[in-house]
């Protein structure tokens, strides 16, 4: 009879690789790394073919679909790289599940319906003055129609940019740091609104380079962004809050022809400007730069809670704790003992 023949497995590194795979703060460093090759690889291609020419002034429904196109397209390739580095499907990071269109939808009339609500607001209260109708016969639904698709890849970028990857990466990396003091489905949550909180308030630093941009403005973005995660947190996926994202911003921008984060474009519907108090008006940020978004997301907040009841949805995603939840038994993909063969004459 032969000795047990015994093969050596060969295991990652601890330091590169965990339970899950490879650790969230090298997967964000690859990514890191991967964006900006890329974002500076294509844009030099594009300058230097002349398809991406400087534009002054206030933008316009093709060069917004153009310019932000572009940087949907770099976040998309980066994550689809590392969804097949980290052998996980693209859909994990928020554009997949069944309901796509649905969501879109329900988000879109939710945004249209805010934003409406609070500029009924600032009007009544004589803090904003409807000064003209700028558009005409065919071109309402010619501008209308042509600003859809650019505020759409506008919410398209922000969205999987700040709550795609980068959130389920994070969340995954806090939410093992948490499983040394909680439970798996405990330890999920407080990953992923950590993350939340921190992607969030860095959301809303980012647009503090707007001009005309105000401190509640910055705060409404954040804000408005914790409740876009809390969407994804109960729906696992970002098709809500990009309906919403993108309503809200077409109905701020083009319908009302009002500041949006500080930005006016051309081509709007109404011309409109803000009077009294900046701190109510929201002045040259917008009505996001207003007192009384602070109350219409906390509605918007709301609506989510009463609709969307599933508490786990996103949970579900990360590995190592979807099959973790209670009643659905051990861990995922256990570490296989190491392999032999046994011989016998």
């Amino acid at each position: 009879m032969n000795p047990l023949v015994i093969q050596p497995e060969r295991t990652p590194s601890r330091i590169l690789f965990g339970p899950d795979g490879l650790r969230a703060g090298w997967a964000l460093l690859v990514a890191t790394t991967i964006f900006f090759a890329l974002y500076y690889v294509i844009g030099f291609v594009l300058r230097l073919a002349h398809i991406v020419p400087h534009e002054q002034g206030s933008p316009t429904p093709v060069a917004v679909l153009r310019s932000e196109g572009i940087l949907f397209f770099v976040v998309a390739a980066t994550s689809w790289i590392m969804s097949r580095l980290e052998n996980r499907p693209a859909s994990t990071y928020g554009l997949g599940g069944r309901r796509r269109l649905s969501l879109l939808v329900t988000g879109a009339l939710w945004g249209l319906l805010f934003l409406s609500l609070l500029v009924f607001v600032l009007i009544k209260s004589g803090l904003l003055v409807i000064d003209a109708r700028l558009l005409r016969g065919n071109d309402i639904f010619r501008y209308a129609l042509a600003w859809a698709p650019a505020f759409l890849v506008i919410a398209l970028f922000e969205e999987y940019l700040f709550r795609g990857y980068l959130l389920f990466t994070l969340t995954r990396g806090l939410a093992g740091l948490y499983r040394r003091i909680a439970s798996p489905s405990r330890s999920a949550a407080l990953g992923f609104w950590t993350a939340a909180l921190l992607l969030s308030f860095g959301f809303g630093l980012i647009h503090s380079s707007n001009a005309g941009e105000s401190p509640i403005g910055l705060l409404a973005a954040a804000l408005i962004s914790l409740v876009f995660c809390l969407s994804l947190w109960r729906t696992g996926s970002l098709w809500w809050a990009i309906g919403f994202h993108a309503a809200w911003d077409w109905a701020e921008s083009f319908l009302y022809g009002v500041a949006d984060s500080g930005i006016t474009v051309r081509f709007h519907l109404l011309a409109t400007h803000p009077t009294g108090s900046a701190l109510l008006s929201g002045g040259a940020t917008g009505p996001e730069g207003s007192v009384f978004v602070i109350p219409i997301a906390a509605l918007a907040a709301l609506v989510i809670a009463l609709t969307f009841k599933d508490n786990e949805a996103y949970t579900a995603l990360l590995p190592r704790f979807n099959a973790a939840l209670p009643g659905t038994g051990s861990l995922p993909n256990p570490t296989p003992a190491p392999p032999f063969e046994e011989h016998r004459r």
